[in-house]
């Protein structure tokens, strides 16, 4: 299987998608429970952001076998690409973050 840029899209979306996602959705929660929803939510969002990674990237331990297969076989070209999908995911999920909080301080 190739992957392209398609495929790089597709990982920051579903990093990105999940923090914000998750982020709304636990802060309808705590505001159905009668707590503050955008504190709720920038908390919330904070803690996904590492699930929004494990998520883009289809499970971590994937990831970090092929790292260390491309690391101790020499394959560079693995390894750059892991690292690119890895930041890719990253970016999207923080993205997520940092949306939610901007929009949580112009209140």
């Amino acid at each position: 299987m190739t992957t392209g840029p398609l495929d790089l899209l597709l990982t920051f979306c579903i990093a990105l998608g999940v923090v914000t996602g998750g982020a709304l959705v636990g802060a309808l929660g705590a505001l159905v429970w009668g707590e503050t929803p955008m504190t709720t939510l920038v908390e919330l969002a904070g803690r996904l952001k590492i699930w929004g990674m494990v998520a883009a990237l289809g499970g971590t331990f994937d990831s970090i076998r092929n790292l260390e297969s491309g690391f101790l076989q020499g394959q560079l070209r693995v390894v750059a690409k892991q690292s690119l999908f890895i930041a890719t995911a990253f970016l999207g999920a923080h993205l997520g973050f940092l949306l939610i909080r901007i929009v949580c301080d112009r209140r």
